[in-house]
């Protein structure tokens, strides 16, 4: 079951499955509301929630802590 938005804590890490791609992210801040800063541990890019989340969260969406 994915955790809530709203449940994300700063220095976590989580993996985010949405539309088959699967992340490994770092919750770096808190933007706004239910936007975070965060970085692909893989390619160690930045996004924000909201670019990952942009087009929306497909049938296989899943939010979970990873370590």
């Amino acid at each position: 079951m994915a955790l809530a938005l709203d449940n994300l804590r700063v220095g976590r890490v989580y993996k985010l499955v949405n539309q088959g791609e699967v992340r490994k992210i770092e919750v770096m801040s808190r933007i706004s509301g239910e936007n975070f800063k965060v970085k692909d541990l893989d390619t160690l890019e930045h996004y924000t929630l909201y670019e990952l989340l942009q087009w929306g969260k497909g049938k296989d969406y899943d939010l979970e802590e990873i370590r």
